[in-house]
């Protein structure tokens, strides 16, 4: 007779079955999860790369949220949102000295473009792309600037230079550029001090130039203000003839005349004529 199995070890040998399927399940879950059901995260946009239907889908744009991928392909995000960069750097002016110029800006992939951006560059295009243009965009604009334009005046106008020549040639390989700020820049210590010297006698110079113009305004008014006078006075003079001081001081005394104060009006004489005076009491 065939012998029997015992009850206890079936048990344990469907446990452990059970065990194995479990462990198969929750594997096969776990890889599921991490390559098949991928969340897009805020800020960010997915591209697919598809290992048997034509790699990186260019034109193809995941947003962010939910996705659901076959587990033979993969999903590169990429994060969208602006990010910082600096650079330092030495770089030669226009007359040969060597300048330090420390810049910070501000880029990100354009969100339409990240199936191009990653079949042409890849996730590293920060350091492949932003960063050498950056720098060969600055050599070339300071180079055409002198020690003291960069160290005062310029400085604004070498910031849109380096962003306009940087922004161009970016873009075609679909990064936006936001901005280039020039944080920075140091000369030589000597020629520092020179520079600083010289916009010092220069601010000096235009005070002084205004003080200059002020005054010499200030004389200018003076004397068309006499100049004024003197007309006032001449027209005046040529105006007041005897005949017309004599009616004026006729009117003068009949005025006072009917004044109700007693009063001792006496009539002057002459050849030309006196005027009345008045003597009065209150």
């Amino acid at each position: 007779m065939p012998q029997r199995k015992n009850p206890f070890d079936l048990k344990q040998a469907n446990f452990m079955k059970y065990i194995i399927l479990a462990f198969v399940v929750f594997l096969i879950f776990t890889l599921l999860t991490s390559t098949t059901f991928i969340t897009v995260p805020a800020g960010s946009k997915g591209v697919q790369f598809k290992r048997f239907a034509g790699g990186v889908q260019k034109d193809k744009v995941y947003d962010q949220g939910f996705h659901v991928v076959m587990p033979w392909n993969d999903m590169i995000i990429y994060d969208v949102r602006f990010q910082e960069g600096e650079e330092s750097m030495d770089v030669l002016s226009k007359n040969g000295l060597s300048i330090q110029v420390d810049l910070a800006y501000r880029f990100s992939p354009i969100p339409s473009r990240i199936g191009h951006l990653h079949d042409e560059v890849g996730t590293d295009y920060a350091r492949r792309i932003i960063q050498p243009e950056i720098r060969s965009a600055t050599r070339e604009v300071i180079g055409k600037y002198l020690p003291e334009e960069l160290y005062s005046t310029k400085r604004e106008a070498i910031q849109t230079e380096i962003y306009e020549q940087t922004r161009k040639s970016i873009e075609e390989k679909n990064i936006a550029l936001d901005a280039v700020l020039v944080k920075s820049v140091q000369l030589p210590e000597t020629l520092r001090d020179a520079i600083e010297q010289k916009l010092e006698e220069e601010q000096l110079s235009f005070q002084f130039d205004f003080k200059l113009d002020r005054e010499r305004k200030e004389a200018e008014r003076k004397i068309i203000e006499a100049q004024a006078k003197a007309d006032a006075n001449r027209i005046l003079n040529a105006s007041l003839t005897s005949n017309i001081l004599k009616d004026k001081g006729i009117e003068a005394t009949l005025e006072l005349a009917q004044s109700p104060n007693s009063k001792v009006v006496i009539v002057g004489g002459g050849e030309g004529g006196g005027l009345p005076l008045i003597l009065g009491n209150n």
